[in-house]
């Protein structure tokens, strides 16, 4: 007799490790939360761009981040009723199982560990859709199965993380069956945002916080909270930007549109071409004089005369220095951000661009080459052209520029990022251009 338990024994024992051999493991599952800090603690949606593959999803208010190298699992168990998912979470040891039931009724979950041995279960009449459970197990390898009304499904999970010293099994919810439009029923009644994520993607989130709006870049390895330092950055029209900390420095990830100074008063407007390379006081224009088609995507192209003033910018805020710039520069460089991930010369300019409204080019390294792999900084620069000292506009597309806070009464630094260049450019131009604004925070 006890012969043959022990045969049974090894092989049932055998048949598990079968099915973990032949059975997919998705390992790679990171939740990622959110927080505020600063001028603000509550975290409206966030927008998230995968910037390595070139995708995106909008995060909403409350919900978290699953990173998965599988696709979504809601997605795949309405297009597949074939399908059951297990999210391994390596927060506290505790995970998420989705499948679809069929029919609605009596469904039974069980978890067993690799010798066979049940170590935990629960029954539930569950609706027609896609149901999920919460699973708090110890670190080890489990089988889990699902028998319900017509239907059976096993799969597996390792928990490497966890730390639950008793397994339990507690109902989350379902999302019922789509009958018109999928994606409604798709809500979030689950708190989950998913999106496909693969070791090494470079991930930005845009965080929003009413009039507050912050950029952060990372590269996850693991389950975490991505802080906002939300920043007031206001100019006297009432925009407000949003802003982007790289390295030491704070930015705003935004050009300048401004029409008054801090203090309230007016900045010239001057359209004329000639009046424009005559001209020795501070003024600005929008790009072909076309306010409706550029000053929400482009900002303001400033002279350097207005740019000069030290009260362009937002209170808190200034017109970097040549010195800011170079730290900047210096940064992303050592950092690992040029477009080849070497750290030695100046090979920057994608990380600084943003992924659209630039023009194609095929050059290895240019910003034009592959825009949805621009701007892993969070910079976000945009080619809004520029003004020459003749007066005419130039290569809005192409190329962008900016002042730095300038030196001299004849020329001053600038910088310039052109589509088919792989570099940040430094130019000791005329007084007489106009050119983009991006401030840098005080201190």
């Amino acid at each position: 007799m006890k012969k043959k338990n022990l045969f049974s024994h090894l092989i049932i024992t055998t048949l598990f490790l079968m099915l973990f051999v032949t059975l997919k493991t998705y390992a790679l599952d990171y939740t990622i939360t959110f927080s505020g800090t600063g001028a603000s603690t509550t975290v409206g949606s966030v927008i998230v761009q995968n910037l390595t593959k070139g995708t995106s999803v909008t995060v909403p208010t409350g919900n978290v981040l699953n990173l998965n190298d599988a696709p979504n699992a809601i997605d795949q168990l309405n297009a597949n009723d074939e399908t059951i998912r297990v999210y391994p979470n390596s927060v506290e040891g505790k995970s998420t199982v989705s499948f679809f039931a069929k029919q609605a009724g009596s469904t039974q979950l069980n978890a067993f560990s690799i010798d066979g041995r049940k170590i935990a279960g629960i029954a539930e009449n569950l609706q027609t859709g896609v149901n999920s459970f919460q699973l708090s197990f110890p670190k080890g390898s489990f089988v889990i199965q699902v028998v319900g009304n017509g239907y059976t499904y096993t799969t597996k999970m390792i928990n490497q993380t966890g730390t639950a010293r008793k397994p339990e099994i507690a109902y989350i919810g379902t999302v019922k069956q789509a009958t018109s439009n999928p994606q409604k029923s798709k809500s979030s009644t689950l708190g989950i945002t998913t999106m496909t994520y693969a070791t090494g993607d470079r991930l930005l989130y845009k965080g929003t916080s009413g009039n507050y709006s912050t950029i952060v870049t990372d590269i996850p390895t693991t389950s975490k909270t991505t802080n906002f330092d939300f920043v007031a950055c206001t100019d006297a029209d009432g925009n407000n930007y949003k802003v982007v900390k790289i390295g030491t420095q704070t930015w705003m990830a935004e050009n300048l549109k401004t029409t008054r100074y801090r203090t309230g008063e007016a900045i010239p407007l001057l359209t004329d071409n000639t009046a424009w390379a005559e001209l020795s006081t501070p003024a600005y224009c929008w790009y072909n004089n076309d306010a409706a088609t550029y000053k929400n995507t482009y900002g303001a192209l400033y002279n350097w005369y207005a740019a000069n003033t030290a009260k362009l910018a937002p209170t808190g805020w200034h017109v970097p220095t040549d010195a800011e710039w170079t730290t900047l520069e210096n940064y992303l460089i050592a950092n690992g951000y040029n477009y080849d991930g070497t750290t030695s010369g100046n090979k920057i300019a994608k990380s600084l661009a943003a992924t659209t409204d630039w023009n194609s080019y095929t050059g290895a390294g240019t910003i034009g080459n592959d825009l949805k792999k621009n701007n892993t900084s969070g910079f976000s620069a945009l080619p809004g052209g520029y003004r020459d000292g003749g007066g005419p506009f130039r290569v809005v597309g192409g190329g962008g520029a900016w002042w730095s806070s300038p030196e001299g009464s004849t020329y001053a630094w600038s910088r310039y990022l052109n589509g088919y260049g792989s570099d940040l450019g430094r130019s000791y131009s005329t007084i007489g251009y106009g050119f983009s604004v991006r401030c840098v925070r005080d201190n």
